[in-house]
């Protein structure tokens, strides 16, 4: 382990970061929520590259979502990055604008957050979602089930594309075990006709991506854990918000940009568009830190104050 004493780009004092090397995998990022009135939580840490490492290897160790990785170092390597190479990881964001309660997962985070009752804290996971075609639904919902060992039926779409793009015919039905990618863990959401979950994988890789067929996929530590602690009806929602903006207690102004699902989704104001015209109208914001974020989309909290 190493302890990097580094001039924070996002809060306005220098502190110490205990960053781990340890090639051994982080537990759910567990956050005390933030005083009445601020959204900020989490912490900046830097990550120094050791011989070996890789964005993959580091997402699984750091239990972060690999392209949340990559927007936040946009010009290294992930395949070889260059031993010494600081790397600054996402582990530092703001809490998304809605009420604070059950799980809330935010689609262009790659990230969802669950919040236990009567408690004071927000538990942060990567997710993987819908691939392009196969977009994961924006939603209000409940858990409507939790199952230990879910059986997979492939839906006719699923079994029409593995037999075009893979030549292999899918039995209709796939019992728990090593070869369903369900996992052992899923929580079943009460949305359209009940077929969305939020779910385990078989496989080493998919978290924080858009890979999924439509549900959002998880960890297997991650949604085990999930499942002990999710109760049935527990809220589920499901938000579109690339843009995330806050004014803080102090008056510090926070803008936090992710990539966008789709190029429209910049022109709905409800996905923060009108946010932007807002901050480019405050004499107080510093307006080329704005359209850096906007261009750069580093899914990182930036001081935008002059």
């Amino acid at each position: 382990m190493f302890i990097l004493m580094v001039k924070h780009k996002f809060l306005s004092r220098p502190f110490i970061i205990l960053c781990l090397l340890l090639a051994q995998s982080v537990n759910a990022q567990q956050y005390t929520l933030p005083e009445s009135g601020s959204r900020l939580i989490g912490e900046r840490i830097r990550h120094k590259v050791q011989v070996g490492d890789y964005f993959h290897s580091l997402s699984q160790q750091y239990n972060i979502g690999l392209i949340a990785l990559m927007a936040s170092n946009p010009n290294i390597d992930p395949f070889l990055p260059l031993p010494g190479t600081i790397l600054e990881l996402p582990t530092f964001m703001l809490l998304p604008e809605v009420v604070h309660k059950g799980i809330v997962i935010n689609l262009p985070e790659l990230r969802l957050y669950y919040f236990p009752k009567n408690t004071k804290e927000v538990h942060v996971f990567p997710v993987g979602i819908g691939r392009e075609g196969r977009e994961t639904p924006q939603m209000n919902s409940f858990v409507k089930a939790k199952i230990k060992d879910p059986v997979w039926t492939p839906t006719p779409t699923t079994r029409s594309e593995y037999l075009e793009k893979y030549k292999t015919v899918l039995p209709r039905n796939v019992q728990a075990g090593k070869q369903n990618p369900l996992g052992n863990f899923a929580l079943r959401l009460a949305h359209g006709h009940n077929n969305y979950l939020i779910h385990g994988t078989n496989k080493g890789f998919g978290i924080g991506m858009r890979i999924s067929a439509g549900c959002i996929r998880m960890n297997p530590d991650d949604i085990e854990w999930l499942y002990n602690n999710v109760t049935v009806n527990e809220s589920v929602r499901i938000i579109n918000t690339p843009i995330k903006f806050a004014l803080e207690p102090n008056g510090q102004h926070y803008l936090e940009v992710h990539s966008p699902l789709s190029s429209e989704t910049w022109l709905n104001e409800d996905n923060g568009f009108d946010v932007i015209n807002q901050l480019q109208q405050n004499h107080s914001i510093d307006k080329s830190a704005v359209n850096e974020a906007i261009q750069l989309h580093y899914g990182l909290p930036i001081n935008v104050d002059i």
